[in-house]
């Protein structure tokens, strides 16, 4: 039993890597958006969770104990989906809580990212679950602003919530990746400057991360 905690503990940067990919993308594999939203989505939850426990082993601060609890929320929010699907003010709950739950992993992948002096594939898995941490943040923070203003986007499709969710991070993608096909748009003020803020901070994540990993690898050295 200790023996398999310490490999996932030891694969935990790997364990989320791989959480976090089937969340965003697991929609390739499926055409019943329905079936998505009842039954996939809580079970990406319970995934991702699990993927992120190992990052807080053996901390125990009035932080992390807060961050379990939050957890707890998270992953009990997409089990009433089918019966709120239907009531905004639920989805806006649940993606202001998602949006708390993914800066909260952002930050503490940031704090292991910044410590001195090594480069190996903990510090490259890392480096990718931040970039995608930031487009979970990003996908959820937008969705705020859409079940909020139906009106906030343009080339969405609104006929699910996983409609909405699978746009949503594509959107973010393209954004992320300065691509920009221009099927998908901001329709209002808001939803404007924070797609623009999106942007922006992705490409200072990249930049930032490309000067940490030089330095670490010249430390190295």
């Amino acid at each position: 039993m200790n023996e398999t905690i310490a490999f996932f503990q030891s694969k935990k940067y790997e364990l989320l890597l791989f959480a976090l990919i089937q969340h965003l993308f697991i929609g390739v594999f499926l055409t019943d958006l329905d079936f998505y939203t009842r039954i996939v989505w809580p079970i990406n939850m319970l995934i991702l969770g699990l993927g992120s426990i190992f990052i807080f082993t053996g901390k125990h601060s009035w932080r992390h104990w807060l961050r379990n609890l939050h957890f707890i929320v998270v992953l009990l929010l997409p089990i009433g989906i089918p019966a709120f699907k239907d009531v905004a003010w639920y989805f806006t709950f649940l993606n202001i809580n998602y949006v708390i739950f993914f800066v909260f992993l952002f930050l503490e992948l940031l704090r292991f990212l910044l410590k001195p002096g090594y480069i190996n594939s903990d510090i490259i898995s890392a480096s990718a679950c931040g970039y995608f941490l930031l487009i979970e943040i990003s996908v959820f923070l937008l969705q705020t602003f859409e079940y909020y203003n139906p009106l906030s986007f343009k080339g969405i499709d609104t006929s699910s919530p996983a409609g909405i969710f699978t746009d949503l991070v594509y959107f973010c993608s393209i954004t992320f990746t300065s691509i920009g096909f221009g099927d998908i748009t901001p329709n209002h003020h808001i939803t404007k400057l924070v797609t623009a803020f999106i942007g922006v901070t992705g490409q200072f994540y990249t930049v930032v991360l490309v000067g940490i990993l030089i330095s670490k690898f010249s430390s190295k050295n």
